[in-house]
């Protein structure tokens, strides 16, 4: 069986900004194929814009084209395919961009955000069971983005890209835990495992450092300071909860950094996807303390640092993707967070938006202006 479904499609990576004039992605009507054995049909209710697809768009991650985007999102189950066990129709659920297969080494070891079969599967722009459901277009087979495609009304996926929520959450703001709630808080408390009263600094407020702060927040950093080159950003990080802003456009912020804490910050986050800036918060730490990168720089970039500090420091320097995670345990635990007052990241969202205005929505991510954009599917 196939429906027909509106979607966001990426023919060719490295269109010219802005985006409003050169239409990177092509907004049009998709053949989508029934689910296979494992594999679910979603409605996406919204779907968030986040760096992850502008750098897709833009071609500092190369990914296999054509593809339908989006890889934050919410929904709802449609229908099921055999062997479906995890989910049933009606079912409200949040995507998760890592589908974990739970029988390769890492998923074994309990870092499934590492899962072997899902990397490879995210890599090929297929489902986890290395199918494709999209066509059109001219297109016999459309790739998949991150085993999600959210940037779409209707979508397939595997299980294992899934997790269920209670019904009473908003839908708009479960999207936003699919990826920078799920990141950002994630890296404190996942990768660094920042003790309460210890000093913090991040480094880069988009959605993903933003939920940094709220993550260190939340678990008791004293004091917690955000970096960033936009007024608005640091503006906003400080009703999250940082205790100290440092605009990098005015001062050193390693300097800043270092005197506000008093030597350097015990846990340093970068989240920019700069390796530039991963080095003053490497920079910034203190003796003995962890620097966590979660920004995904342009593949050929390189890092470079005393390498002696390593030894003679102490010091700790942890990659972060999907905040360690495991999906189906941490979101459903920061949505009670969330509940609890404790996370607001409904803060994070700066607007709604048609899905046919998503061109002119990353000219708005490209430029700083934005936080979390959400593309409302149900909007013609």
């Amino acid at each position: 069986m196939i429906v027909r479904t509106r979607g966001a499609l990426l023919e060719a990576m490295g269109a010219a900004a802005p985006y409003a004039e050169s239409q990177p992605l092509r907004v049009a009507d998709l053949d989508l194929a029934a689910p296979g054995p494992g594999e679910v049909l979603v409605e996406v209710a919204y779907a968030g814009l986040c760096h992850s697809d502008l750098s897709v768009v833009d071609g500092a991650r190369p990914r296999a084209m054509p593809m339908v985007l989006g890889h934050e999102a919410s929904g709802v189950v449609r229908e099921t395919g055999l062997g479906v066990d995890v989910v049933a129709a009606g079912d409200h659920v949040v995507f998760s961009y890592v589908p974990m297969c739970g029988r390769c080494v890492p998923c074994l070891s309990g870092r499934g955000s590492l899962c072997e079969r899902g990397a490879a599967a995210n890599a090929a722009g297929a489902l986890l069971g290395g199918g494709r459901r999209f066509s059109g277009c001219g297109h016999e087979a459309i790739h998949h983005h991150l085993g999600v495609s959210a940037f779409s009304r209707l979508t397939v996926v595997a299980q294992e890209s899934l997790v269920a929520i209670d019904a009473d959450v908003p839908l708009d703001v479960a999207a936003l835990f699919g990826c920078a709630v799920l990141t950002g808080v994630g890296a404190v408390v996942n990768t660094a495992r920042m003790p309460a009263g210890a000093s913090a600094a991040v480094f880069g407020l988009g959605g993903v450092g933003l939920s940094s702060v709220l993550g260190a927040r939340a678990a008791g950093a004293q004091p917690l300071v955000a970096v960033d080159v936009l007024a608005d950003k640091l503006e906003l990080a400080t009703r999250l909860g940082a205790t100290h802003v440092v605009n990098a456009a005015d001062v050193d912020p390693v300097e800043a950094v270092r005197e506000i804490t008093r030597g350097g910050a015990a846990y340093a986050f970068e989240s920019v996807g700069s390796e530039r800036v991963l080095a003053q918060a490497y920079e910034a730490t203190a003796r003995g303390g962890t620097t966590v990168t979660v920004g995904l720089p342009e593949p050929s970039r390189m890092l470079s640092i005393p390498a002696v500090s390593l030894v003679a420091e102490e010091r700790t320097v942890k990659g972060s993707y999907m905040g360690s995670a495991v999906p189906r345990r941490d979101i459903p635990a920061y949505i009670g967070l969330y509940r609890q007052g404790r996370l607001p990241v409904d803060l994070l969202h700066t607007a709604t938006i048609r899905l046919d205005d998503i061109n002119v929505a990353f000219d708005e991510l490209a430029a700083g202006r934005a936080v979390r954009q959400l593309v409302d599917l149900s909007l013609d």
